[in-house]
């Protein structure tokens, strides 16, 4: 080969190497950095053209795609909107996607690892490609009763089948319209944006599993009651002390035995059974009870309930929590809902699905089945075991508590004729010159029929009088025919 050959070749096997080592480098060592760079429009084309599965609740289709006539493909919507956007999130060109929109977006877009032989079948078959359907365990019915009788309130409702951990409604109020996010008007995006996030009522966050968590109240007695039983050292019958006031160990702060201000003993000679205490919410009493029982027995007992416990619905649950090494101040404050006790309602839900379920937790479940586009079905609920903070023989006894005290006791108004509703009502304070929350934890059953529930109010005042008849509203869409 004479030079001037040798030249040309030498360059060309030069250029060659590093149109190799360029390409190499930009379709696998730089391609997930350069997909996600946000001024990739080619990445962000490609995932709104491709045709989204739809939500489904009841067989309704509660988030859609629809072509929709520009660069973009496809047009997510909402219907209804902000009564489950909590829920589905929402999908946007311009700040991404949240709810099941995110937690399950591999599915929905057809890309998850489970759908993989039916994107072959599709190209094989020249088909469009699609994603899956996600049916949630969501019961209409129970969602709306919810969202009406919660009625754009602050706060948030869960219920729970007791048995599966199906998530049979999830409100959180207020909310937002998800549609004004999906637009492909990225000014008038851009202008919703801002005003959400503006808005100090916070309506982007879902408030039944994160945000600021709530102090309990009273309702936490359900997990200090349950603690006591499991301890082995009382029973429903036991007598506890309950006097009108108890100067709080080691403090100079007094805890009154009722809200505002009462000074009333528990029962004759400041003593009631435990059973008595629960159905009068007896502040001294529990406080005391949380003492006697110690911080051990009743963080090991929320601990069994999901306490602490990071869960994934498949949306993130923020984990509700207790105080630690607490002296006994702290401890009986604890005992009471207070201090820095703080719980998401899904985690009182869950609670009260532990009683209607012979002492066992399930772990709450949103998905109910995933679907493809010809109905093949990828995956099902199956039920698994969270925990088993009580006994079936103490859980028994916790129901019998929990009914006397909707029968003749503070949660009278969550009383449904022939169900049997068990519940635990709570005024829990929050902050200084601020009306308290009102909280209400039980659960309904009759016959095969199940269901646990728990509501929040923001500064709703009396558990008693406010979310109690919400609670009521949406066991009966459950249970009654």
């Amino acid at each position: 080969m004479n030079k001037p050959l040798r030249h040309v070749w030498l360059v060309v096997s030069v250029l060659f190497v590093l149109l190799f080592t360029s390409t190499t480098y930009f379709q696998v060592v730089a391609q997930g950095r350069l997909n996600a760079h946000g001024q990739n429009l080619r990445t962000t084309y490609n995932e709104y053209g491709r045709h989204r599965g739809p939500i489904v609740v009841d067989g309704e289709a509660i988030a859609t795609s629809q072509a929709s006539g520009d660069t973009y493909g496809y047009l997510r919507s909402y219907d209804p909107g902000a009564m489950y956007a909590p829920i589905t999130g929402y999908y946007s060109v311009v700040y991404g996607f949240s709810g099941i929109e995110r937690a399950l977006n591999d599915t929905l877009s057809g890309e998850a690892d489970a759908l993989f032989y039916h994107r072959i079948s599709d190209i094989l078959s020249g088909k469009q490609g699609r994603g899956a359907s996600v049916e949630l365990t969501v019961d209409s019915e129970a969602q709306q009763a919810a969202w009406d009788a919660l009625d754009g309130r602050r706060g948030s409702v869960v219920a729970l089948d007791p048995e599966t951990g199906a998530v049979l409604a999830m409100v959180s109020a207020p909310s937002y319209d998800p549609n004004r996010l999906a637009s492909h008007d990225t000014t008038a995006v851009q202008e919703s944006w801002s005003e959400l996030n503006d808005d100090p009522e916070r309506p982007l966050t879902n408030r039944a599993i994160g945000g600021d968590l709530y102090p309990p109240g009273s309702a936490f007695k359900l997990v200090v009651a349950s603690a006591a039983l499991e301890s082995g050292d009382y029973t429903t019958d036991s007598v506890i002390p309950g006097p009108g006031t108890f100067q709080l160990p080691n403090s100079s702060s007094v805890m009154n035995n009722f809200s505002a201000g009462r000074t009333d003993p528990c029962g004759p000679d400041d003593e009631s059974t435990l059973a008595e205490a629960l159905r009068q919410s007896c502040n001294t009493s529990f406080a005391k009870l949380g003492i006697s029982v110690g911080e051990d027995q009743l963080a090991s007992t929320a601990g069994e309930f999901g306490f602490g416990q990071r869960l994934e619905i498949p949306l993130s649950v923020t984990p509700s929590t207790l105080g630690t090494d607490l002296d006994d101040a702290q401890l009986a404050t604890t005992s009471i809902g207070q201090y820095e006790t703080r719980v998401t309602p899904l985690q009182m839900a869950m609670v009260a699905g532990a009683f209607a379920n012979d002492g066992v937790v399930m772990e709450p479940q949103l998905v109910e089945a995933v679907r493809t586009g010809d109905l093949s079905t990828v995956a099902e609920l199956t039920p698994k075991e969270l925990g088993q903070p009580l006994s079936a023989s103490n859980a028994a006894q916790m129901r019998q508590m929990m009914v006397g005290a909707v029968e003749d006791g503070t949660g009278t108004a969550a009383a449904i004729d022939g169900v049997e509703v068990g519940g635990k009502t709570g005024t829990a304070e929050w902050g200084e010159d601020r009306a308290p929350h009102s909280w209400y934890v039980g659960y309904g059953q009759m016959d095969e029929k199940k269901i646990a529930v728990a509501v929040v109010v923001e500064e709703g005042g009396y558990g008693s009088r406010t979310a109690a008849p919400i609670a009521q509203d949406v066991m009966e869409a459950v249970i009654k025919p």
